[in-house]
């Protein structure tokens, strides 16, 4: 284990599996349903073969694969970066989904104060006066002598 000059000691890294379990998870998803449309897509097409009295050939079944395969991640591409371009430009336009107003968030505040028995409003004199600034209650302008 290293130390670093402050004495403190450096934290170890996580295991492979643990670090990239994600990943890996993802991987064998991936693999896993890319192996079933392998299967199910050459039982499809051996039966079609067999129907029409001809053999099944590989030569005929793999750019048929391959060709429903990149499809399919065509589609699946297509649909993520539509979702993730369109949710930064509804963000950046400022959808009403994609942001709150003043007035909702301040509302949310008091109630969570007043959830814990906080009057908001006296709370926020206090918070003035923590920081300085002039009270509420007395006008703009004038001041104590």
């Amino acid at each position: 284990m290293m130390s670093s000059s402050d004495g403190s000691e450096r934290p170890k890294r996580p295991r492979f599996y643990k670090a990239y379990s994600f990943g890996l998870v993802t991987g064998a998803f991936f693999l896993l349903s890319w192996i079933g449309q392998f299967v199910f897509q050459m039982i499809t097409v051996r039966n079609e073969a067999e129907q029409h009295g001809q053999p099944f050939t590989w030569s005929d079944f793999l750019p048929q694969f391959f060709s429903s395969t990149l499809e399919n991640w065509q589609s699946e591409f297509l649909q993520l970066v539509w979702q993730a371009a369109g949710l930064a430009l509804f963000y950046f336009w400022g959808s009403s989904q994609s942001k709150e107003s003043d007035d909702r968030l301040e509302a949310k505040i008091d109630a969570l104060l007043r959830e814990r028995n906080i009057d908001p409003i006296q709370f926020e004199y206090e918070e003035e006066d923590k920081l300085g600034g002039p009270a509420k209650s007395e006008p703009q302008g004038s001041s104590a002598l």
